[in-house]
């Protein structure tokens, strides 16, 4: 063979050898990376200062809490996915505002305790709301609605009313089995869980305005019981829960500029008057009570809300023999009135809900499910004769 046709030959080879190892290296990077998008883990979320999980705010919001249908990262939802939907029983005499957690709560519910006074039954789980409080006593009502939240859902509370009769709420739970399993009541669970700080709000309270736990130490008791997202025999929470269905928010010119909603539960004392003014440029309702914002004293934020959720009932006394008979009743079950409020308009709706474990379904005038915006829920329980001004 001629020097030429070596030179040649001895070039090929080269190219050659240089194409092919470039391939296999080309190929073993590529599958190298392949497997380190596939394995790469979702970072673990922090814990501030006051021991609040905290989230990263860069991670795509692709993942809808079960609840109201917020979206979070799958970092959040892979913390939510260890636990149960949990009901607090947060107080709102004046004394006790401002209060703390409702702004991390993603359903509440109102509704009178006594005397006119209403009280919240904070529904948390896809967030990490901190201290909770001041917390208060269950009230059979409250306890209807935290049934609708599938299989044993956790509810914390200070006593409640007892008195034998159709009000009594702690004898109700006992009998449905929660009683030291789900149910957490204050009375049987001590320090460090739940403790009382008599100046909190900067000032001297009376004792019934001071009780305060967190949802992360509640959530780690009801996993000292076997409750986690399933229950001692494995059972998922999720068993019986019916989610509400949800839609994206009406485009911003299809929103009116204003709309205020003003309620009065009981007429005559102002303090307990509810006014929730909607903001377009958010899409959101701020909240004001007893004529002055709303605020969470965790963030010092006022409270807003996506979808304000408007149910009449009928309200009775309990007739129970308890002093001036104050336990109330509300006719929870069956079918009534209701009004929905979100996107800036009014829908005039029915509410229905079979037994006290039965999702409360609300449908509008041509009896279709309504699709509720994505975020927090506020349920208003008013009495039928109850005041809902709309401007």
């Amino acid at each position: 063979m001629d020097k030429k046709k070596k030179k040649i030959l001895t070039i090929g080879l080269a190219v050659l050898i240089y194409i092919l190892a470039t391939g296999f290296s080309y190929f073993l990077f590529s599958r190298s990376v392949s497997s380190q998008n596939i394995a790469s883990p979702v970072p673990v979320p922090t814990v501030g200062a006051n021991g609040q999980t905290q989230f990263s705010n860069s991670l795509p919001k692709t993942q809808a809490c079960p609840l109201n249908g917020e979206l979070y990262s799958t970092q959040q939802e892979q913390w939510w996915l260890k636990h149960r939907p949990l009901g607090v029983m947060i107080e709102n005499h004046v004394d006790a505002r401002p209060q703390s957690g409702l702004s991390g709560a993603d359903v509440i519910y109102e509704a009178v305790a006594e005397g006119g006074i209403t009280r919240f039954l904070a529904v948390f789980y896809c967030q990490d709301a901190g201290e909770v409080g001041p917390v208060r006593s269950a009230r059979t009502y409250f306890v209807d609605f935290i049934s609708e939240y599938g299989n044993y859902p956790l509810y914390a509370h200070v006593g409640g009313a007892n008195q034998p009769g159709p009000a009594n709420a702690l004898g109700q739970i006992d009998t449905y089995g929660w009683t030291n399993y789900n149910d957490m009541n204050q009375f049987s669970i001590g320090f460090p869980t739940f403790w009382r700080d008599y100046t909190r709000n900067g000032h001297v309270a009376a004792t019934e305005h001071t009780m305060y736990s967190t949802v992360d130490k509640l959530w780690a008791l009801a996993a000292t019981r076997g409750l986690t997202n399933v229950s001692k025999d494995g059972t998922p929470w999720t068993k019986g829960f019916v989610p509400y269905t949800f839609k994206a928010d009406a485009a911003s010119s299809s929103r009116p500029s204003a709309q205020t909603i003003h309620l009065e539960f009981w007429t005559g004392d102002p303090n307990y008057y509810v006014d929730w003014t909607y903001d377009p440029s958010t899409n959101l309702y701020k909240r004001n009570n007893g004529g002055v914002p709303h605020v969470d004293r965790d963030t010092n934020k006022q409270l807003t809300a996506k979808n304000i959720i408007v149910l009449f009932m009928e309200e009775s006394h309990a007739n129970d023999g308890y002093p001036d008979n104050v336990h109330l009743l509300y006719a929870d079950k069956g079918t009534g009135k209701a009004l929905v409020f979100m996107d800036g308009k009014e829908i005039h709706a029915t509410w229905e809900k079979d037994s006290r474990t039965s999702r409360t379904i609300l449908t509008d005038q041509n009896g279709n499910q309504i699709k509720f915006d994505r975020g927090l829920m506020w349920f208003e329980i008013l009495p039928t004769d109850g005041v809902v001004t709309v401007k």
